[in-house]
């Protein structure tokens, strides 16, 4: 064996000295192709960078640059989808292009552009480099397809009689028409930019007076046509406040539902994306004719809350079996109801169900005017909650835990599914073992999806809360670091880090970290 290796020594040093020659020649090749400004592709994304950037803004009249970092997992995970769509956009000779910057090494281009996390989004209209504007689609290929073509094209369709409004308007479930006086007015150009961002949506305008005819309207409206519930929902332009961008936006969101919408797989994202404040969830099994006769009352419920009170129906045998855990539930509670309020997840239940539309419309005004409690989760305490160093807390004990005057109390709020929350576990064990033997401080954790506060919302996982001995209930968020060293730094400091010296920023981002790095909002997983 020693001789061989004697033999091959000689070898490998030259080898070494091969690679770390070839590596120089890569190096200086990459080097002239930076100073260049021709464009290379890949997977038909272009690759730009300083000297190449001004020149690919010349030549595509509609731009959209990815501005990533290659250690950046977000930015990772939009590749595939960015790189599809690109592919399609240029399969079907679209004007519009999209492109990547390596913010990390484009530090210039990264500055100029004000790019502070990644991935960042931007599109460039006609060679204009001085306002791009911000990327406001969904972040898959479809959405990203749909975004650029309706930047590509006019935004609306321009309905000229009544022939081809009646085509447009049966040509979908869905379709948006505006009916303008004067399409070069400030509430057709306001409507039109609300067609470019409602990518999901057809949208028409019209200013032909036999239109407005057709349709029984005399001044500026903006109408939403439906196969299903109203068929024609009008919004009226305000002749003095003019066309608000945001409130029409909302408004088509609300009233592009069904009024009973049915939890599914296809709808989820319509559920949550319209933004309804409050959720009124009929749970059922939809292979129980019975269960599925109350329907009836629900429906006759939903119309006096439209854009208040989202109404869902949810089928605990099909897609709906998901979500039951989040509401304590399992298929056998069904049928029955529950309302939710967004801004905090905070559930009502009624005393006991009842399902006529007269008792459903009784109960959530009763929520909405804040005389019901709401239904709080807690699983019961494991027999050994505190003999272990991290103590397992639950609904009903976290009051007596965390506000106990004696004690510093440092909770964990986690979920079971969430990654994050598992690849801090070990550090948070090795904590509570390293301060086991402290009267004073309390190591604790809990299981936030079987577990519910009055008083405190979790909104992602983990969450680090720290709960300082004393009078007064108090609450400090840990939002570091989530290593075992900083954590110690921190309960050793009384629930504040001790001033160190500032850390060097990186390029391109304002805080010095990798945005999906442990320690960071990105490293969570959000409800």
């Amino acid at each position: 064996l020693v001789l061989s290796l004697a033999w091959l020594g000689p070898a490998l040093g030259d080898e070494d000295k091969d690679e770390e020659a070839v590596e120089e020649e890569e190096k200086e090749k990459k080097e002239d192709e930076v100073l260049s400004d021709e464009i290379k592709e890949e997977d038909n994304v272009l690759v730009l960078h300083e000297h190449n950037f001004a020149r690919a803004l010349s030549e595509h009249q509609l731009l959209l640059v990815e501005f990533y970092a290659p250690w950046c997992g977000h930015c990772q995970q939009l590749a595939p989808a960015f790189a599809q769509a690109a592919a399609e956009l240029r399969n079907e000779s679209s004007p519009a292009r999209l492109g990547k910057v390596d913010a990390t090494a484009q530090t210039a281009l990264a500055t100029e552009f004000g790019i502070t996390s990644y991935p960042t989004l931007k599109l460039f209209r006609d060679g204009n480099r001085t306002h791009p504007l911000a990327y406001t689609g969904r972040r898959d290929s479809q959405g990203i397809v749909r975004w650029m073509q309706r930047r590509a094209g006019p935004s609306a369709t321009l309905l000229q009689d009544t022939d081809t409004a009646a085509a447009f308007v049966s040509s979908q479930d869905l379709v948006v028409v505006g009916f303008f006086k004067d399409l070069r007015g400030e509430a057709a150009q306001a409507f039109l930019e609300v067609a470019a961002e409602m990518v999901d949506m057809a949208f028409g305008v019209a200013e032909a007076a036999e239109l407005f005819q057709a349709y029984g309207l005399s001044a500026d409206t903006v109408c939403l046509f439906k196969k299903f519930d109203e068929r024609q929902t009008n919004f009226p332009v305000d002749p003095a406040r003019g066309l608000d961008t945001a409130e029409l936006t909302r408004l088509l969101r609300v009233h592009s539902l069904q009024l009973v919408m049915e939890f599914t797989n296809e709808t989820s994202n319509q559920i949550f994306g319209a933004k309804i404040p409050h959720h009124m969830l009929l749970f059922l099994n939809k292979s129980s004719s019975e269960q599925m006769s109350l329907r009836d009352g629900f429906r006759a419920a939903a119309g006096g809350f439209r854009g208040e009170v989202l109404f869902v129906v949810v089928d605990v045998a099909g897609h709906g079996a998901d979500v039951l855990p989040f509401f304590g539930m399992t298929p056998a509670d069904a049928p029955t109801l529950r309302l939710v309020k967004m801004e905090n997840n905070r559930k009502y239940q009624m005393e006991q169900d009842n399902f006529s539309d007269s008792a459903i419309r009784t109960f959530i005004r009763a929520v909405l005017d804040g005389k019901v409690k709401p239904h709080l989760l807690s699983a019961e305490p494991p027999e050994d909650w505190d003999t272990r160093p991290v103590k397992v807390l639950v609904g009903k004990t976290f009051e007596q835990v965390a506000f106990d005057e004696t004690k510093n109390v440092f909770v964990k709020f986690y979920a079971p599914w969430c990654p994050h929350c598992q690849a801090m576990a070990a550090a948070w064990e090795e904590l509570a073992e390293r301060y086991k033997d402290r009267e004073d401080i309390v190591i604790a954790e809990m299981d936030s999806t079987a577990n519910e506060l009055e008083n405190i919302t979790i909104h992602g996982f983990p969450t680090l809360h720290y709960f300082p001995a004393g009078p007064g209930r108090k609450m400090v968020e840990y939002k570091s670091t989530r290593d075992v060293e900083t954590f110690s730094k921190f309960l050793d400091n009384g629930g504040t880090l001790p001033v160190e010296p500032p850390v060097t920023k990186a390029p391109g981002n304002s805080t010095g970290e990798d945005p999906s790095a442990p320690g960071t909002d990105e490293s969570r997983d959000e409800l």
